[in-house]
């Protein structure tokens, strides 16, 4: 091979080399990084430091300050700008925060939450508007073998034993209200964790005004059972329930829009 051709074969393959690698080194390329910095906007929101039982006495420790970005927060959040003193406040005896709900950790505190001891009973401040708490006596075997717990909902039962026509007693039964909530049992309002049992000799239930009128005069008729109703029932709508009118010292229950039985005091 001439000479000639010799310098021209290396220099081709020079620049085939050379174009490997610059093609090589533009697929290996690392991407750009762009970084761009976003300035947010936080407040200081008063939350839970730790888990807050339904009726639990509070204290500055059951608290702290937690930022929170300006627009998630809520109007009736508590924040640290308008009240710089509440871990103060909260410190006193006479300002301590009883709780009305359970909160979590981390959970945003609102006024809606808690209120201040000597403010209301707890029982008072987890009852619904226009709703009445009255309690019945209940036993071992008219309150399901008292595996009852606060917010389990139960249908309410009237026993009453009256003189038949024949002169024995007869034994009637009928149902006063249905898919009543059940806010107490003794004086448990909430059912802790490994706390399997309610112990109490009575139930607090939630009731119209109206109901619980009936309630207590049915309490001086007979006896009162509570039956459980299956957590998939609590939000069920029953077929046409019992309306019960109260006159005098009677109930008179209507079932279905019919007259059935009429209960007197005797």
């Amino acid at each position: 091979m001439k000479r000639a051709q010799l310098v021209g074969v290396a220099i081709a393959g020079a620049a085939g080399v050379a174009a490997f690698f610059g093609v090589m080194s533009l697929v290996n390329k690392p991407p750009k990084v762009v970084r761009e910095e976003v300035t947010t906007s936080t407040a200081q929101v008063l939350v839970a430091r730790t888990e807050i039982g339904l009726g639990q006495i509070t204290g500055p420790e059951s608290f702290r300050w937690q930022d929170w970005p300006q627009n998630a927060v809520s109007p009736n959040y508590i924040l640290r700008s308008a009240h710089p003193e509440i871990m103060k406040d909260l410190a006193r005896p006479d300002k301590k925060w009883v709780a009305r709900m359970p909160m979590l950790p981390g959970e945003p505190v609102t006024r809606q939450k808690v209120i201040t001891q000597g403010e209301g009973g707890v029982l008072a401040a987890i009852l619904p508007a226009g709703m009445r708490a009255i309690s019945t006596r209940i036993k071992e075997e008219t309150g399901v073998g008292r595996l009852i717990l606060p917010n389990d909902h139960v249908d309410v039962i009237l026993t009453q034993r009256r003189r038949g026509r024949t002169g024995g007693d007869d034994y009637v039964t009928d149902t006063l209200f249905r898919n009543v909530r059940v806010l107490a049992i003794g004086q448990l309002i909430e059912a802790r964790e490994g706390k399997k049992l309610a112990e109490g000799n009575t139930a607090t239930l939630e009731l119209t005004p109206r109901q619980a009128e009936i309630l207590a005069l049915a309490n001086s008729m007979g006896e009162i059972s509570l039956a459980l109703r299956s957590i998939a029932d609590i939000d069920a709508k029953d077929q046409p329930t019992s309306v019960q009118e109260k006159r005098g010292n009677s109930i008179r229950v209507l079932r279905y829009g019919v007259k059935s039985r009429a209960y007197g005091v005797n």
